[in-house]
C-alpha cells in the first residue's frame, strides 16, 4: 500500500506513534499538493480523543504504523482549490473524522455519509489516491472541502475543536430522537468525561431537565455547579436507582468502559430510549427484562454527517456552546495521553499545535 504517491510534495512536522508501545514523536512525513476539491489548512489545535489512545496503542488490531492521530481539528484555511466555493483563505474552519466517503450510495446521498460502508477516516484511513491519511497531530493538512466545516466566528478554535467529534458524536442522538426542537424531556448522561460533559450542555441549552447518572460520587459537584445538571444518580447506590427508576424519557450512554445496561434501563420511562455513543473494546451486558417489561430501545449512534455538524456547530455558536478544556503543549502529548487513559482530564485535552494559545 502506498504511503505517498508523486503528488506528495508538500513536507509536514507531525507527532506519531510507530509501534504499539503508544510513544509519540516527532515525525516528518509528505502531504498531496492541493487538489481541486481540496483546502489547505494551517492547524491551530486539535483535540485528544480517546479513540487517538486505542489506534496509538492498537487497541482494536486495525492501526497501521505510523499513525498520526488527531481528528478533532480547527485551523485557518492557506489554499482553496478550483472546485471550491464555500472557503476562501483565512477562514475559520474545523475538520472531524471523515476524510472521504463514496459520494454515491444511499446514505451519501441522504447526508448520511458516516454510514457509507467505504468511508475513510481523517487518520488511520486509506484516501482515494490510495494513501494513508495522517490525522491532526501536524502542522498542516489538505483536506477534501464536503468534509469541512466552519467554524462561527464566536467560538474559540480551541474550545470549538472537541465540538468536531465529542460534540457532534452527542448531537447526532439528541437531534434523532426530536431532543433538539422538543422541550421539556427528561435526559440521563451516564459518564461525566469528554462527550457527557457537552452532552449535559447540548440537554440544557435545548430546555430539558438532564440528569447525570455516575460511578463518581466527585462528579455530582461537577455535575450541578460547574455544568447546570438538574439532577445526579450515583449508580452504585441502589436506593439512588429505585427512587428513580421510570423517571427518564431518553438516556445517552458515554461510558466508553465495559458496563452493563440493566440498572440503566430500569430508570427508562416505558417506551424510553437508551443510545449507546461510548465505544467499550468489550461487549456491554444487555438484559432482556428490562427491555421487554417497558418496551425500551436501545441504540446506537456514530458520529454525523458534514450537514449536522455544521448545524451542531452553527448552534454551539447560537448558545455559546465549548468544550472545557485543558490545553497541552505537543511536548505534552504522552503525558496527555497517559493522563487520558486513567481519565485525569477535565474534560479534553486539546493540543496547541501552533503555540499560540495566549492568543485565541
Amino acid at each position: 500500500m502506498a504511503q505517498t504517491t508523486p503528488n506528495h510534495t508538500q513536507s509536514v512536522s507531525g507527532w506519531a506513534a510507530h509501534d504499539s508501545s503508544g510513544k509519540i514523536t516527532p515525525f516528518t512525513f509528505k502531504r498531496r499538493e492541493n487538489g481541486e476539491n481540496d483546502v489547505t489548512i494551517a492547524i491551530l489545535y486539535c483535540g485528544m480523543c480517546h479513540t487517538d489512545l486505542h489506534h496509538v496503542k492498537n487497541d482494536w488490531g486495525i492501526t497501521m504504523y505510523p499513525v498520526v492521530p488527531g481528528h478533532e481539528i480547527t485551523g485557518i484555511v492557506t489554499k482553496v482549490g478550483s472546485n471550491v466555493t464555500k472557503f476562501k483563505n483565512g477562514d475559520r474552519v474545523g475538520v472531524g473524522c471523515l476524510a472521504a466517503t463514496c459520494l454515491k450510495c444511499e446514505y451519501c446521498k441522504d447526508s448520511q455519509e458516516n454510514y457509507c460502508d467505504q468511508v475513510q477516516f481523517t487518520y488511520n484511513g486509506i484516501f482515494w489516491d490510495g494513501t494513508i491519511t495522517y490525522g491532526g497531530y501536524s502542522n498542516m493538512l489538505v483536506a477534501d472541502h464536503r468534509y469541512v466545516v466552519r467554524i462561527p466566528d464566536n467560538l474559540a478554535m480551541d474550545r470549538a475543536a472537541p465540538l468536531l467529534c465529542a460534540g457532534i458524536t452527542v448531537y447526532t442522538p439528541l437531534k434523532d430522537n426530536n431532543l433538539v426542537e422538543t422541550q421539556g424531556k427528561k435526559i440521563g448522561v451516564i459518564g461525566l468525561g469528554g462527550l457527557g460533559h457537552v452532552a449535559v450542555k447540548f440537554g440544557k441549552a435545548f430546555g430539558h431537565h438532564v440528569t447525570v447518572i455516575s460511578t463518581s460520587p466527585s462528579k455530582e459537584q461537577e455535575a450541578k455547579h460547574n455544568l447546570g445538571a438538574d439532577d445526579f444518580i450515583l449508580s452504585t447506590n441502589p436506593k439512588q436507582i429505585q427512587a428513580r427508576k421510570r423517571s427518564l424519557d431518553f438516556i445517552l450512554d458515554t461510558v466508553a468502559a465495559k458496563h452493563s445496561l440493566g440498572i440503566y434501563l430500569e430508570l427508562l420511562k416505558v417506551k424510553g430510549t437508551l443510545v449507546i455513543v461510548g465505544a467499550p473494546d468489550k461487549p456491554i451486558d444487555l438484559p432482556a427484562f428490562p427491555m421487554i417489561f417497558g418496551k425500551r430501545t436501545v441504540k446506537g449512534s456514530m458520529i454525523g454527517s458534514i450537514e449536522e455538524t455544521q448545524e451542531m456547530m452553527d448552534l454551539c455558536g447560537k448558545y455559546n456552546i465549548l468544550s472545557d478544556i485543558e490545553i497541552i503543549t505537543t511536548d505534552q502529548i504522552n503525558e496527555g495521553l497517559d493522563r487520558l487513559a486513567q481519565n485525569d482530564v477535565k474534560y479534553r485535552f486539546v493540543i496547541d499545535i501552533a503555540g499560540q494559545s495566549s492568543n485565541r
